[in-house]
């Protein structure tokens, strides 16, 4: 089939070779200001056409050739000129216009004013002084220049100190300063008006002015009467009467003011009549100005302010009418008609007042160039039977107090053969079943034919065929034709199955940072196979799998979608992209965030300490808001630092705050919900408290005593921001509790305070009461308490012990009277000494302990003693200040129990069927021991276990024993335990493995050596042979060895080349010799000149531990005076001796409990740890016979 299809409109290509009226491109500002450092000042005009547009300029209505003028800088081929600023620019001041002209018609600019502007200046005058009385209102003119605006008004001193602002004085409008009542600080001679001109960067000054006030004689001589006389109703200084009107313009802001006077300074308040201030009104200078930003027609309306004091109040209403400049409705267009056709030009616009609406064609008023065939109805002309010399260029001006529009319509009248704007042999891909639009552009075409109810033709020439199928497919043509010729261009259709998903993505809700995955699966036309394309958008925008980090492909049928980088709700959409066919889903992804900062934050509802806060919440990210977090920062204790003030429910969007005195404030709002905490707002502007009596007293009030007749008073002092304002004090009152006496009061400025000479322990009722300059806190309340503690004044009585077991008795006592106390009871003490062990009455020790018990009570337990001790034992009681009086000591003995296990148990000979061991008995055998209990079993390896051997041994003197008919090469376990009539201790054991031959050594002891000695000599020995040296104490068990060491003989050879043979070290011995001997000379010599040498200060340094052992009478068998450590101790086979260890320990002593006299010497004799003293000073091996 062929469709016959017209259409509208001309390319720019296609209308180059065309004729056009100018149109005018570029044109100036509606005004421009010389300002005096600019350079130059361009008035731009520029135009395009066919042929070429000429420009020209009016100057006031009149014409200026520009040209002419050589100091105006021109262009070619344009209507721009450029005014320099080199010269007087005052004959240039005017409105201007540019036209530009062809052929074909006349286009308009809009007009601008060329504003040179004056430096402003305040006259010179000479100002008479301000002289007023303290009380009554006055004013102070500044009467600023005019110059370009925006205008700024400064009031300082001579020495640029800014004048205070406050509730009393302000600055208005107009730039004068009000004041509500003089007070005497007022006067002053350098009160400066400063105009500031930012736009032409000046600043003048106005010549000072003096003020006088004349000081009122009532308040000096009588202020009660005086105030009463000097208080006044408000009235308002500006603006006068009780009703004014105010015109604005649409955007910019209103601005109400009203400046009252009175005594007291009146506040202001603002109303709107019969609605409440907008949203985002705002109350500036002290609640004198009332700024509504970008004002709107729902701004327009009746508004009241109200000055307000005790006496009275005074109001003003304000009509207030938000007026518009101009605006299009319907703006002309420029039209392209062939001849005959009627042509109708629309042009209206709104505004406030009314725009009023002017004609021209070609820069000509209509009235002035009239048309049979043209009408004007309302706001539209009519050019009937239109024909080409009805071509021109219409100007539509609209305009009204406020501004002006000035549009261009070009309008040609022309007939040309139909041109058909489409390129020829297009293709085109339908979907069955669905629509299809074949394109035909064509322009001057008269003709129109269709064929078939699914076919349409537009306007545009566009053939829409509805619900297409497949029969539709085959070549069309688009044929365009008029009188003066015909065109034509054919296109193919193509139509396809159509794309279907059938795998559709579910909606999800997610946490911001977790995942979504969303899956896709489509069936489409198989001819589509190769360019088959599966396409995600979010929000309307296509998803780059490459450029967006948050977003990955699995696979054609799937988006993985991160949502980390997403605070909102995302709407991925599932779209599959052909040439032709296509199908989407729009799937929904809530992504959950925390809140936005809220915004708009408005104070409102000013009431000194208290004010409301309004606030609009930001977007919840699809999880709802919770609560709402109110926070302040006050700008002088805590600057910077900003702490919570209320939490309000999540359905409001305002609060009212109760607030500190004296305090400046700046608040800040933001939300929580179930995420987390958004952002905060940003912080209002700062809102000042007026100071205030203390709304609270101290709180937290301790009464201590820690001297016995004073009483320390100590309190949680008030936060800064609590004091309310200056001059923080606080009254201390306290009385007895127990009599009947009145109040006694101090004042002081810090948080504790000492009563002095108050009996000892006696109640005390307490308050504290906190003021300022403004006057008292509230009434405080009443604490109680006690003067200070003195030790207790008796011990208890009464004191008992009962044994409960060999280590744990039970103390009882008759607790001490509370009126010996003298102080709060802290609880009871008991300290215990060991007189003596039982076993050994010499062994004495003296270390105090000592147990606690808090609380009243009346019996105690005492665990960890000595089993067969002697101990003594006292209670005392304590309070604050300290511990009682001792009880008289009580004396008790505990019983027998298990010994402690033996410090010593080795192996001293191992043979092939026997082992030899020695042992020491236990250092607290706590009763007296009946014997040893002695065990040993085969160990070889971990599954051959013999069976427990036990020898018992009666004789508690035994040391040593042997084991006879044991297997040879055999590991055997070894136990070992110490016994008394209550049991056996814990056991010790060792490990020891038989030979496999018997050893050929024997053992050859010396004679008993004098404990004085620190060597001895060993001779009769082999060379090059191995020995084994022991140490043993003539007194102790035979076998037990203090010192053991393997050592090996030297070679003859090395025993006669040795090194004492050699000349170079007999030479270096005999240096020495001579070094010593000079020195001990030079020491003899010093001494005899009456040098000091402090013998006791060396001693106290150095103690002679020797000599310690020498006066201790209970060590009998040897003493250790003059010895030296035994060469190779450090090897002993011991393994508990440490090398060079030559001190004395008290540990080294029997217990660690050791115990002292007063005089600090050592009670009891040495338990048999002793003998690691004597092994750690051998020094040389001594020779002892088998």
């Amino acid at each position: 089939s062929t469709y016959l299809l017209h259409g509208r409109g001309l390319n720019k290509q296609q209308l180059r070779f065309i004729e056009q009226p100018p149109t005018i491109t570029a044109q100036p500002p509606s005004s421009l200001i010389a300002f005096p450092f600019d350079e130059s000042f361009p008035m731009t005009c520029e135009a395009k056409g066919n042929p070429r547009p000429e420009f020209r300029w009016t100057k006031n209505g009149q014409e200026f050739n520009h040209s002419v003028d050589p100091r105006l800088m021109k262009e070619e081929n344009s209507g721009t000129f450029v005014i320099p600023n080199n010269g007087n620019l005052t004959e240039y001041q005017g409105t201007y216009r540019c036209y530009a002209s062809n052929t074909l018609g006349t286009a308009v600019s809009q007009e601008v004013e060329f504003i040179v502007s004056n430096e402003p200046k305040f006259p010179k005058e000479t100002l008479d002084p301000v002289k007023v009385d303290e009380g009554q209102p006055f004013i102070l003119k500044c009467d600023p220049p005019t110059g370009i605006p925006p205008l700024q008004i400064y009031w300082m001193t001579i020495n640029m100190q800014h004048i205070q602002q406050d509730e009393r004085v302000s600055v208005g409008l107009n730039g004068d300063l009000y004041f509500s009542h003089a007070v005497e600080k007022d006067s002053r001679t350098d009160y400066c008006c400063f105009a500031s001109f930012p736009r032409i960067r000046t600043i003048v000054q106005k010549t000072a002015m003096s003020v006088h006030v004349k000081p009122s004689k009532l308040i000096k001589c009588a202020p009660l009467s005086a105030n009463a006389i000097l208080e006044r109703r408000p009235s308002l200084l500006t603006p006068p009467g009780v009703q004014s009107e105010k015109q604005l313009v649409k955007g910019d802001d209103l601005e109400l003011e009203c400046i009252p006077e009175g005594i007291p300074t009146p506040k202001v308040e603002w109303v709107k009549i019969g609605l409440g201030l907008p949203d985002g009104a705002e109350v500036e200078n002290h609640g004198k100005l009332l700024i509504i930003p970008r004002a709107d027609q729902k701004d327009s309306g009746k508004y009241m302010c109200k000055a307000k004091n005790p006496l009275g109040e005074a109001v003003h209403y304000f009509t207030v009418t938000v007026e518009e400049p101009p605006e299009w409705v319907s703006e002309p267009q420029s039209q392209l008609s062939m001849i005959g056709t009627d042509v109708l030009i629309k042009c209206s616009a709104r505004g406030t007042p009314e725009p009023s609406i002017t004609w021209r064609v070609n820069g000509v008023p209509l009235k002035d160039s009239p048309a049979a065939n043209r009408r004007i109805f309302d706001d539209t002309i009519i050019i009937r039977n239109s024909k080409a010399s009805d071509s021109a260029v219409y100007q539509c001006e609209a305009s009204n107090r406020h501004g002006s529009l000035l549009s261009n319509a070009n309008i040609m009248i022309r007939n040309l053969p139909p041109m058909i704007l489409t390129k020829d042999g297009e293709g085109y891909f339908a979907v069955e079943s669905r629509g299809v639009t074949l394109h035909c552009n064509a322009f001057n075409d008269s003709s129109e034919s269709v064929e078939g109810s699914r076919f349409k033709i537009h306007d545009d020439g566009s053939l829409e065929i509805s619900r297409a199928e497949k029969s539709d497919a085959g070549q069309y043509t688009c044929l365009a034709k008029n009188t003066e010729g015909s065109s034509n261009i054919d296109a193919m259709l193509y139509v396809k199955d159509a794309t279907r998903i059938v795998v559709t993505p579910e909606d999800q809700q997610i946490l911001k940072g977790s995942e979504a995955l969303l899956s896709c699966l489509a069936e489409y036309d198989e001819s589509f196979s190769h360019d088959f394309e599966l396409v995600w958008e979010k929000d309307d925008i296509e998803i780059s799998f490459n450029d967006t980090p948050s977003f990955f492909s699995g696979a054609t049928s799937m988006c993985d979608m991160l949502s980390k980088g997403s605070k909102s709700l995302t709407h991925p959409s599932g779209l599959l992209a052909f040439p032709v066919s296509c199908d989407f889903l729009n799937p929904l992804c809530w992504v959950s965030d925390v809140p936005d900062a809220p915004e708009n934050l408005v104070l409102s509802e000013h009431r000194g300490r208290s004010v409301k806060l309004t606030w609009i919440p930001g977007d919840d990210h699809n999880s709802s808001i919770t609560d709402f977090i109110i926070e302040y920062e006050e700008n002088k204790w805590e600057m910077g630092k900003w702490r919570e003030l209320l939490r309000v429910s999540r359905n409001q969007n305002s609060a009212v705050l109760r607030l500190h005195g004296h305090v400046e404030y700046r608040f800040r709002v933001y939300g929580v919900n179930s995420v987390g905490a958004g952002p905060p707002s940003k912080p209002t502007e700062m809102y000042r408290t007026p100071p205030a009596a203390p709304d609270k007293n101290p709180e937290n009030i301790k009464i201590e005593g820690h001297l016995p007749h004073e009483m320390d008073i100590n309190w949680e002092p008030l936060l800064p921001i609590e004091h309310n304002g200056p001059g923080l004090e606080y009254k201390v009152s306290y009385r007895r509790q127990d009599v009947e006496e009145e109040w006694t009061e101090h004042t002081v400025k810090r948080h504790s305070f000492v009563v002095k000479n108050t009996p000892t322990f006696v109640p005390y009722e307490i308050k504290v009461q906190a003021k300022n300059n403004q006057g008292w806190g509230p009434e405080p309340r009443i604490v109680s308490g006690y003067s200070g503690e003195d030790f207790p004044s008796t011990a208890p009585d009464d004191v008992a012990v009962e044994v409960m077991n060999s280590s744990v008795v039970k103390v009882t006592w008759t607790p001490v009277h509370k009126d010996k106390l003298r102080g709060h009871l802290g609880g009871y003490r008991i300290n215990w000494w060991r007189l003596r062990s039982l076993v050994d009455s010499k062994k004495r020790h003296g270390d105090k302990h000592m147990l606690t018990f808090p609380g009243d009570r009346n019996h105690a337990t005492v665990p960890g003693l000595t089993p067969f001790s002697e101990y003594s034992l006292i209670v005392m009681t304590f309070n604050g200040r300290g511990n009682g009086p001792g009880s008289h000591p009580i004396n008790f003995k505990t019983p027998e129990g298990v010994p402690e296990k033996n410090p010593v148990f080795r192996v001293t000979d191992v043979q092939r069927h026997s082992i030899s061991l020695t042992w020491t008995p236990p250092s607290e055998p706590n009763g007296i021991l009946t014997g040893y209990l002695l065990e040993y079993q085969l160990i070889n390896g971990t599954e051959e276990v013999g069976a427990l051997q036990t020898i018992d041994i009666n004789n508690p003197k035994t040391s040593k024993w042997v084991l006879r008919d044991l297997e040879p090469l055999s590991k055997y376990k070894l136990y070992l335990r110490s016994c008394t009539t209550k049991g056996c201790g814990p056991v010790v054991s060792e490990e020891c493995t038989t030979d496999l031959e018997t050893s050929e050594g024997h053992w050859k002891i010396s004679e008993a050596l004098n404990t004085s000695l620190t060597s001895h000599t060993i001779d009769g020995l082999e060379p090059e042979t191995e020995y084994i040296v022991r140490l043993i104490p003539i007194s102790r068990v035979d076998n037990y060895s203090i010192f053991e060491d393997v050592i090996m003989t030297p070679g003859l050879a090395s025993v006669h080349g040795g090194i004492s043979t050699q000349g170079w070290f007999i030479g270096l011995m005999c240096a020495i010799a001579l070094l010593t001997l000079i020195v001990l000379i030079a020491c003899f010599v010093n001494r005899n000149k009456g040098g000091k040498y402090s013998v006791k200060e060396k001693e106290d340094l150095h103690p002679d531990v020797e000599s310690q052992g020498m006066n201790d009478d209970t060590f009998c068998e040897y003493s250790d005076n003059d010895e030296k450590p035994l060469k190779g101790s450090q090897h002993s086979l011991s393994r508990e001796i440490k090398a060079g260890d030559s001190g004395d320990s008290l540990v080294d002593y029997g217990d660690e409990d050791a115990q002292f006299n007063e005089d600090g010497s050592f009670i009891g004799e040495y338990g048999p740890r002793k003998e690691k003293r004597v092994s750690a000073e051998i020094k040389a091996p001594v020779q002892t016979p088998a």
